[in-house]
């Protein structure tokens, strides 16, 4: 059995039934709870931290903020293409660095783009 949003191996036993699709545990919890972008306690405990320097970026995050700085705005698209990740994925990466404020979204032309903060 295949998990029908990521496509991973899993036994009948691990599935979940979400929205009418078989899907692994990981796809089910990242369903029920999405990254949120705008949260301003996570964004208070973040910031209050980044003060003290416990702030260390993972490698995927680090990536993101380099491509981010060196094109200046680029589309979550773009980014995951560039990054070779799911969409997703740099979403649940930006979300971080959101909190952490240092990237941001900016709307333009009806496109949401990712900025410096």
């Amino acid at each position: 059995m295949k998990c029908e949003q990521c496509g991973a191996g899993l036994e009948a036993d691990e599935s979940r039934q979400f929205e009418g699709k078989q899907i692994c545990e990981d796809c089910y919890i990242s369903a029920i709870n999405p990254p949120k972008a705008c949260d301003p306690w996570a964004v208070h405990l973040a910031t209050s931290d980044k003060g003290r320097g416990c702030v260390q970026l993972t490698s995927v995050q680090q990536r993101l903020y380099d491509l981010v700085k060196k094109h200046g705005m680029i589309s979550f698209a773009d980014a995951a293409g560039e990054l070779g990740l799911s969409e997703e994925d740099v979403r649940r990466e930006f979300a971080t660095l959101r909190h952490l404020e240092i990237l941001r979204a900016q709307k333009q032309h009806e496109q949401v783009l990712i900025a410096l903060f």
